[in-house]
């Protein structure tokens, strides 16, 4: 099969374009030929060799987390899939390797593809919507007619929790560029704070929770715009949300739930039009170093995806 793969942790110029071993299919496995893939912050860590738990690689190493494709081998003891379903979803935890365009998969931790959605955007969607529901609904615990302040609004993952807090009711308060304005208005952000023109602790006060996306200074000054009892999740920061330097305020990081469940929760919000894909920009699997690169840059709003087949 192609794929992307790289033979040592480094820049976006370690990756590889080229042949690999197709996966076998297993006893309660599935092979899913991929369709699409999207990239994620995760990738480029991985890439780079940043997070400790990968020092025992084995390379060469193939990047990604989330996919959307159709079935095309089924595994002895699976009973609810079949050749030809369209299906989406994400690695199990700590797995890597979606660019690529075979890969083997336990059935549990994926779901069948919305129909009339491209196999582009549920990719868009898996990992992005798996984390925004873990950190709104499940974490923070968000409720009808609290404040959340939502940091990166034009990110994959911040553009789905504004969706998914103004679906449950809240006030939603966003951080993002001047160009990108409209767009996370379109989303349904109330109040928008330029992040380039002001300081959102100067503006914003009393939230009844934080949603940071984007990390260091801006994830320390977020803890100072909640309000006594107030709640804050953080996904850019590591492994750990940082230290809380209030006594009166909770530190959260949430897991992000692999499982069939919270997908066809995805599903169902589609559905009923609660939420919409991000915007996306297309990239061949062999442009896997530009998509890092502009990735790495962080200037971009939406979801970057490659076509695979």
């Amino acid at each position: 099969m192609k794929a992307v793969f790289f033979e040592k942790f480094g820049g976006p110029d370690v990756l590889q374009y080229g042949d690999l071993p197709d996966p076998t299919v297993a006893p309660d496995e599935v092979v899913v030929d991929v369709v699409a893939a999207s990239v994620n912050a995760a990738d480029w860590k991985f890439r780079a060799g940043q997070y400790p738990s990968h020092s025992a690689t084995k390379f060469p190493a193939i990047p990604g987390r989330d996919f959307s494709g159709l079935v095309s081998a089924v595994g002895n003891g699976v009973a609810d899939l079949k050749l030809g379903d369209a299906v989406f979803g994400v690695l199990a935890a700590g797995r890597e390797g979606t660019y690529c365009e075979k890969i083997a998969i336990k059935p549990a931790i994926i779901a069948k593809k919305p129909e009339g959605l491209s196999h582009a955007n549920a990719a868009a969607l898996a990992l992005t919507g798996l984390t925004a529901i873990s950190a709104v609904e499940e974490t923070l615990q968000l409720k009808s007619g609290e404040t959340i302040l939502i940091q990166g609004g034009a990110g994959g993952v911040a553009g789905f929790a504004i969706q998914l807090a103004k679906h449950l009711g809240a006030h939603v308060v966003t951080t993002t560029s001047a160009p990108n304005r409209d767009y996370v208005k379109s989303l349904g952000a109330d109040d928008i704070i330029d992040y380039s023109a002001q300081d959102f602790t100067k503006v914003v006060s009393g939230c009844d929770a934080v949603f940071d996306t984007v990390g260091g200074d801006v994830a320390t000054k977020s803890f100072a715009v909640l309000k006594p009892g107030g709640r804050a999740a953080f996904i850019a920061s590591g492994m750990e949300a940082p230290k809380s330097p209030r006594d009166d305020v909770t530190s959260l990081r949430p897991p992000v739930r692999r499982a069939r469940a919270p997908l066809e929760e995805i599903a169902h919000l589609l559905a009923i039009g609660a939420i919409r894909p991000p915007e996306i920009k297309l990239y061949r699997l062999s442009e896997a170093a530009d998509a890092h690169r502009l990735s790495e840059s962080r200037h971009f709003r939406g979801k970057l995806v490659f076509e695979v087949d």
